[in-house]
């Protein structure tokens, strides 16, 4: 392989290195700046799943019995299995848009008024769910970014080792390439008659 075509590669490879590690670096911010960020907003609101299943938690949340919802995943839990779950008992299998219906629809003044309450505590709740949904809809994003920053990592090692051989490799060419260099002298030659 002659010089040029191996300078060339080493740039490619050098360029290419600083690439990968820039987009290692930015997968990293994004996985830990997410978890951040969703930690940061949730724990203010101080939901905390109970502490057993007498207080209301089913049983397959037992494994988030007293904790606090920190993480996309214990929200996603939180609103689908806690949440949901009493959604669909107040609501008694209907959205909220069905209870704001029939309280706008209902003439008596005693069931429109439990019909808005329903409806009320809906809109509350299934806002609620969604904003926790959307916290783990982050966390998925984030963990995406921590998957692309491991194989990012990795193709930056290999894009190291390829740059390391082929730098070693160059000298190595080199070293023998002047092994087999005539020797010039280092005086003049006697001239003999």
């Amino acid at each position: 392989m002659n010089a040029a075509i191996r300078w060339r590669i080493i740039v490619l490879q050098v360029v290419a290195l600083f690439a990968l590690m820039l987009g290692t670096v930015g997968a990293y911010y994004a996985y830990s700046f997410t978890n951040a960020q969703i930690h940061d907003q949730l724990a203010p609101q101080q939901i905390f799943f109970p502490k057993d299943a007498a207080a209301g938690l089913p049983d397959n949340l037992k494994q988030y019995a007293g904790q606090q919802v920190l993480t996309g995943e214990q929200a996603h839990a939180y609103a689908e299995q806690y949440i949901g779950l009493h959604l669909a008992e107040t609501g008694q299998g209907h959205p909220y848009a069905y209870w704001s219906a029939q309280a706008r629809a209902e003439t008596d003044p005693a069931l429109k008024a439990k019909d808005q309450a329903i409806a009320d505590t809906m809109f509350k709740g299934e806002t609620l769910k969604g904003l926790l949904n959307e916290a783990y809809a982050f966390s998925v994003f984030g963990q995406i970014a921590f998957y692309a920053m491991i194989g990012l990592g990795l193709a930056t090692l290999v894009v190291l080792g390829a740059l390391t051989f082929e730098i070693v490799d160059a000298r190595r060419s080199r070293d023998s390439v002047a092994q087999l260099a005539p020797v010039t002298p280092t005086s003049e030659p006697v001239a003999v008659n």
